[in-house]
């Protein structure tokens, strides 16, 4: 029912959520307009499964030339969600965890002001543990 979406989730959950403050709106727009890209969220995904690649490597993972995988490394980089590391003619990626952990904390901070360290949305859970290692 139409109805229903426009209800506040505080009179569906009985509680309530702060808003954002803009730049978290701000950082978290921005990451999630990056990787609704296809190219560059596989970027991010062959990252965090090989912990760094060069752009060559990428390329072939990716079957794209070297000219577009620079310009989504440029995007991703500059966004902060990767950094580089120049070893002679190379250049490394590696996934900015430290950028991923910011907005996760901030995101629990301002939405769940510590009542809980679960968010759901239906069928699925999203937890957060600040102690967590791999």
């Amino acid at each position: 029912m139409i109805s229903n979406v426009a209800e506040p989730l505080e009179a569906k959950t009985g509680c309530q959520i702060p808003e954002l403050s803009q730049q978290l709106e701000k950082d978290l727009v921005q990451v999630f307009k990056l990787l609704s890209d296809e190219t560059r969220l596989r970027v991010l995904m062959y990252l965090t499964r090989e912990g760094e690649l060069h752009v060559t490597a990428l390329c072939d993972k990716l079957n794209q030339s070297q000219p577009a995988v620079s310009h989504h490394l440029a995007l991703l980089r500059v966004a902060g969600l990767i950094e580089a590391r120049r070893d002679g003619k190379h250049n490394y990626y590696s996934v900015k965890t430290s950028h991923f952990q910011r907005l996760m904390n901030e995101i629990f901070t301002n939405l769940v002001r510590g009542e809980t360290d679960e968010v759901r949305f239906d069928d699925f859970l999203l937890s957060y543990s600040p102690d967590y290692t791999r």
